[in-house]
């Protein structure tokens, strides 16, 4: 059966431990003699098709590929123009003939799952409109490494409903912790994801205010007030309040941790205080989409048991 890797909700908990636990051991080998260990594409090729642009996903997929043993193979859009040249499902059967694997950075995610429907070699959501499940890896891997686990903890997130805050839902539903939204009215979760949160036992409290969200919170989560696909509007107008500053880390625990997918629009959605301070651990966010993306590509490949 071909492994995809396309959104958190797919996976059970102990799936998704098994995948943070490789990729802590793959981290750790990392540029030591035990590093040969880990070279489980061996040879193996893996498209990247971006759709939409990226400096992480790009760098972190093409170097842990890279470090893997295997070739990476950049595809823009542009060049096959996905669904309009022709269909969806032929791209993914043509694909899956030349290569071993496949990585997609695109919006649509139902064009996303057709593709994996389609394709007979391993997927993984690089991004869409709907969900980001490797930069939520990324950054659980990041708040265990700082704050031990996750279980139980108190999760803070607040601005736009956008595809992070999808996956992290996705997370609440395995992982066993309390994740508080504070969202504008116009911007709250949409009742699919409410409902299949529900449905998963993930425990969610909405607010309107973040300083109630962001209260005791042992992580505080923002990401830019416009992400890819948005139009601008009112969104500065309307998520302003919900600017994470020195205030609103202040009422959070103070051993907590200031997460941010990037890039960020310092001075919108977070100010340089925040960003650069000591809370922050942005950078290592960012690090460990490398890590984490590893292990998620060693375990489509069957090199990771979960």
């Amino acid at each position: 059966m071909v492994r995809h890797f396309l959104d958190l909700s797919d996976f059970t908990t102990d799936q998704l431990r098994a995948l943070l636990d490789a990729g802590s051991a793959i981290k750790a080998r990392r540029r030591t003699p035990a590093a040969d260990a880990d070279k489980s594409l061996g040879g193996k090729v893996v498209a990247m098709i971006f759709d939409q642009p990226s400096l992480r996903t790009r760098a972190s997929f093409e170097v842990g590929i890279h470090e893997l043993g295997g070739t990476p193979m950049f595809v823009t859009g542009r060049e096959i123009q996905l669904g309009e040249r022709e269909s969806v499902a032929d791209t993914a059967r043509v694909f899956s003939r030349y290569v071993d694997g496949i990585m997609i950075r695109m919006l649509d995610h139902e064009q996303l799952r057709e593709f994996a429907e389609y394709a007979t070699v391993p997927v993984i959501n690089g991004l869409t409109k709907t969900s980001h499940p490797c930069q939520v890896m990324a950054d659980i891997m990041t708040f265990e490494e700082h704050r031990g686990p996750l279980h139980k903890r108190k999760i803070a997130w607040t601005g736009d409903t956008n595809n992070v805050l999808t996956s992290w839902v996705h997370a609440a539903g395995r992982f066993d912790f309390d994740l508080h939204i504070a969202t504008p009215e116009e911007l709250q979760p949409p009742a699919h994801l409410l409902n299949w949160a529900r449905e998963n036992g993930a425990k969610l409290t909405l607010t309107r205010r973040p300083e109630e969200a962001a209260e005791g919170a042992d992580c505080v989560i923002t990401d830019c007030w416009v992400s890819m696909g948005d139009t601008e509007g009112n969104r500065h107008n309307l998520l302003r309040p919900y600017q994470v500053d020195e205030a609103l880390m202040k009422r959070a625990d103070k051993r907590a941790v200031f997460m941010h997918c990037l890039p960020a629009s310092r001075g919108e959605e977070v100010t340089d205080e925040v960003m650069d301070g000591a809370q922050s651990v942005v950078y290592d966010e960012a690090e460990n989409r490398l890590h984490a993306q590893k292990a998620i590509l060693a375990w489509c490949f069957g090199q990771v048991q979960a």
